[in-house]
């Protein structure tokens, strides 16, 4: 007898409003400055295989291309399981006569899944046959669209959808199915000293959906701490800094740190989830062009 088994294929991080551009093409190049974000995951401390991500976005702006274009590289490992994918981006930056830009995007890739060979089944029954016996290994095509409309410093929103190719790994009768994804997010300015920044994500693949919401309280442009919550899965602690570095003051470093708590049955058994958050932005500022001029007047 056959089974069809349905999951959300994508991974996913609580850190996930400096995560646009994995998910959302539309958004590359939108923060006016070349950026590269680390992200690494440890979820279900405790569990033995349990799921470690890393990812790695790199974006900035192209103005002979009128607007911007990114790179996304992620792994992870669940067990016997490994994944890994490469997505090139680019951005059409659109100014709608507003202080906002519209970013229309395109992103094409890669997505990778190796099953190990040394799998253990906990019964002692090892004769499965959807199970391979030697490590097997699939790569197929990716492609993923988005908009994303951002004005600076103020709010942001896109829309936007993941394997609309839908590819099979054949050798994994696995298929990649389409997830969609809503992000939005705003900056509330309290006060000189503070600002609340709530975000939201809103993700699905027609047979599950989930939503992380959440706010940040910004501290003199430097501090933050915050909590999130996903649906039916965690809440989630979050704190962070930043600074502005550079001679000019157009770079910007920031580290974030954030625990899941988990609120599922799963909660029983692990200890939650650690992540850390690595970003940095710089702008390169072309050097001041200084006009001679000479007059036989003055010599």
């Amino acid at each position: 007898m056959g089974m069809a088994g349905f999951a959300q294929q994508d991974k996913q991080f609580s850190h996930f409003m400096y995560d646009r551009l994995s998910v959302n093409p539309g958004s590359a190049g939108m923060a006016d400055a070349i950026c590269a974000t680390l992200l690494y995951r440890n979820q279900w401390l405790g569990f033995d295989g349990s799921p470690k991500t890393n990812l790695l976005n790199v974006q900035g702006p192209v103005k002979l291309l009128k607007g911007g274009v990114g790179l996304s590289v992620m792994t992870d490992q669940l067990g016997q399981e490994k994944n890994w994918f490469a997505r090139g981006s680019y951005s059409y930056h659109l100014g709608l006569g507003g202080p906002g830009t519209l970013g229309v995007g395109l992103s094409l890739g890669i997505v990778n899944k190796t099953l190990g060979s040394d799998w253990i089944a906990t019964d002692g029954y090892l004769n499965d046959i959807a199970i391979p016996d030697a490590g097997i290994s699939n790569t197929i095509f990716d492609m993923g669209a988005g908009i994303y409309y951002r004005i600076p410093d103020k709010m942001y929103v896109g829309l936007s959808a993941t394997h609309l190719t839908q590819g099979v790994l054949t050798d994994l009768n696995i298929q990649m199915m389409s997830h969609m994804y809503v992000m939005a997010g705003y900056s509330y300015q309290l006060n000189s000293l503070w600002k609340l920044q709530p975000n939201l994500l809103a993700k699905t693949d027609l047979a599950a959906t989930q939503i992380d919401v959440g706010c940040t309280a910004l501290y003199n442009n430097m501090f933050w701490g915050g909590v999130s919550y996903r649906t039916a899965d965690a809440i989630i602690p979050f704190l962070g800094f930043q600074k502005t570095v550079g001679d000019k003051g157009t770079n910007t470093f920031k580290v974030g740190m954030s625990y899941d708590y988990t609120t599922s049955q799963l909660g029983n058994h692990s200890d939650g989830t650690v992540e850390l958050m690595l970003n940095y932005c710089f702008k390169i500022i072309p050097p001041e062009y200084i006009q001679k001029y000479k007059n036989v007047r003055f010599l």
